[in-house]
């Protein structure tokens, strides 16, 4: 693309422009191009820029050189991988000299053998992908040849340097083929026009119709916002850092006044309804770091008068051995609770059955000024290397004001030499003396204006939203939900994010009322919190109808609300693993009551939770009630189908 932006590499233009494309003078020759608004759309973002006559001439063809160029603005903070060469055919006053160096240090570009680069060589297309896939640090699939074979027809075309890039970069759908989806042509040259599609898809900017991203299928129906909200119920949610290495707090709400590190309490008392949310992991690579890592809830009473806090739900598992991850059936019965699969799975399902373990009190009592264990749990690790995680999630209920911590700290030993859990006065002195846990882990972007690429960060801090209650209807004045057209259906999205909402501009998240300044700014994908959906649903057709209703797990798209798009072939990742629980009139008026284990992968329709056979003018309620597990990926979608007759 293009020596004129050459110049630019030094200003490391970070892609942060939000500006419309009306709001920058159109190309003159891609109006009838299909990659028209993404090429646009990059414009403003100073991504490509055109000819001196207006034209961005999208069929012609882009070098070696002009890549590395435009690679380093897109990715103008990647990190330096390795150091620095010569190459024998680019003279130290060629125009790309500097990017092409820079560009090899961080890894994007390699070079020929004979020490040459080929600064003046059109890319092909199998380069462009590879190069992109590796800029974006895309895990290899398990058999990249079969992987090539199941998206591209011609996917045995793609020299053996690239099989690995150009399978990994399919399974993530960065690849676009125009016109044919399953024609990858490896070995063509990339066209500026192609490029530009490849770049819109890397950098999320989602303009490149999906009809040519190789692997996506897509769904024709209307994506809504939920209606409903989160109460106002905070929650000390701790997740950061998720891998614990070193002893020290992890979250403290308790008052800076007499700590040694200040900066490691947020001084915000709980009082009334809150809960309590934390996710950590501790990892061993020697034997000699199996040492057990202990989490410690510590729950304060700063006033004068006896306060009573009750725990109304409470769970808490680890990965090994309470809740190991295994393949489980995408969607299964668990009327008993014993299907799971980790921590978070067990965890939530436990909680949205109303359970309290049997290893939390019903009830403490705190004196004026008293300080207690509300829970002192070991992280264990028995045969290194391996890795092990807790999941923990209480709903309490205080007649006063109280302070908690979440503390990490390595067994102590007892005289024998074996390890012994904490004792309060222990994780008393920690609380006061030490310092917030490490490793620390990447600060998070700024939300406003949005960045690419974007770190959310993780949660430590206490977020405002315990449930999210939704009576979906037709309208705030109605008292039912119109069912679709026969063959037609419209979805609620669920647990969406800054820069993720399918279109609707609906962020889920819940607010952060206190936090530490590396952590997330809001409580993304609503971990712990319950959402509880109910939908009367009605048939207002003069016959019968037969509806399902679904969750589902689509893609990430901010293309339009007129679509979902979902992945053929099925992917490995797993972005949902959780109960939920249905209640609704079944079609002999009979109330039903079930709990559903489901399992999703990223770019999965999912299996109807309901069917039911409607009447004409018959209205029938469903509700849907979910605790958001961890280890899950947003979006979701709730969605009500017709089926045609």
């Amino acid at each position: 693309m293009f020596k004129n932006i050459a110049v630019q590499i030094a200003q490391s233009l970070l892609i942060t422009s939000l500006f419309s494309s009306s709001m920058v003078l159109a190309f003159s020759d891609i109006e009838t191009h299909w990659a028209n608004n993404c090429i646009n759309q990059m414009k403003p973002r100073k991504l490509v820029t055109g000819y001196p006559d207006g034209s961005f001439r999208p069929n012609g063809n882009i070098t070696r050189a002009e890549f590395a160029v435009l690679m380093l603005n897109a990715f103008p903070n990647a990190a330096v991988k390795r150091e620095g060469t010569t190459f024998n055919d680019v003279p130290t006053n060629y125009w790309a000299y500097r990017a092409i160096g820079d560009a090899y240090k961080r890894g994007f570009f390699s070079g020929y053998p004979g020490g040459l680069f080929q600064p003046n060589q059109p890319i092909p297309r199998v380069q462009a992908v590879a190069v992109l896939a590796g800029a974006m640090n895309y895990s290899i699939p398990n058999n990249p040849s079969n992987t090539l074979r199941q998206y591209f027809t011609d996917g045995a075309q793609v020299p053996q340097y690239g099989v690995n890039a150009i399978a990994s970069a399919a399974v993530n759908t960065l690849v676009v083929n125009y016109p044919n989806i399953k024609q990858l042509r490896p070995n063509e040259r990339a066209t500026r026009g192609e490029v530009a599609a490849l770049m819109c898809r890397a950098l999320n900017i989602y303009a490149v119709p999906p009809q040519y991203i190789a692997g996506v299928e897509v769904q024709p129906q209307e994506v809504r916002a939920l209606p409903g909200g989160l109460n106002n119920i905070p929650t000390f949610n701790s997740n950061y850092p998720e891998l614990v290495e070193k002893d020290g707090i992890l979250l403290s709400s308790f008052t800076p006044e007499n700590k040694i590190v200040s900066s490691a309490h947020l001084n915000f008392p709980f009082q009334g309804r809150f809960d309590i949310f934390t996710h950590h992991i501790a990892r061993a690579e020697t034997q000699d770091q199996t040492r057990p890592l202990y989490q410690g809830l510590i729950v304060q009473n700063p006033t004068d008068k006896t306060v009573t806090v009750d725990i109304l739900q409470a769970a808490s598992y680890l990965a090994t051995p309470d809740a190991p991850f295994i393949p489980l059936a995408d969607i299964a019965d668990n009327t008993n609770g014993n299907i799971y699969s980790g921590p978070g799975s067990r965890t939530m399902g436990d909680v949205l059955r109303g359970i309290r373990n049997e290893d939390f009190p019903a009830q403490i009592i705190l004196a004026p000024g008293e300080s207690k264990i509300l829970m002192n749990k070991a992280i264990p690790i028995k045969q290194a290397p391996a890795s092990n995680g807790r999941s923990t999630l209480i709903h309490l209920q205080s007649n006063g004001k109280v302070y908690i911590a979440n503390l990490a700290m390595k067994a102590p030993r007892n005289s024998n030499g074996n390890f012994r859990p904490p004792t309060l006065a222990e994780w008393q002195a920690l609380l006061i003396e030490g310092e917030l846990a490490q490793p620390r882990n990447l600060t998070p972007t700024p939300l406003s204006p949005p960045q690419e690429p974007t770190v959310f960060g993780r949660v430590a801090g206490v977020s405002q939203g315990t449930e999210w209650l939704a009576q979906i209807t037709d309208s705030p004045e109605s008292d039912f939900l119109r069912i679709p057209a026969p063959g037609q259906a419209f979805s609620y999205v669920i647990g969406t994010v800054h820069l993720i909402t399918l279109s609707t501009g609906q962020i889920q998240s819940a607010n952060m009322l206190a936090r530490y300044p590396d952590t997330a700014y809001f409580a993304h994908s609503n971990y712990g919190v319950e959402y509880n959906l109910t939908l009367p649903l009605k048939n207002t057709t003069p016959q019968p109808q037969t509806v399902t209703v679904s969750l589902q797990t689509p893609l990430k798209d901010e293309g339009g609300t007129d679509r979902l798009l979902f992945l053929n072939p099925q992917s490995n990742q797993i972005f949902f693993r959780g109960t939920v629980r249905l209640s609704y009139e079944d079609d002999k008026g009979q109330k039903q009551t079930r709990y559903v284990h489901l399992v999703q992968r990223r770019g999965q329709p999912g299996e109807p939770l309901v069917t039911l056979k409607l009447p004409p003018g018959v209205q029938r309620e469903v509700n849907l009630d979910l605790v958001y597990p961890p280890d899950s990926t947003p979006p979701q979608v709730l969605t009500v189908r017709t089926i045609t007759p």
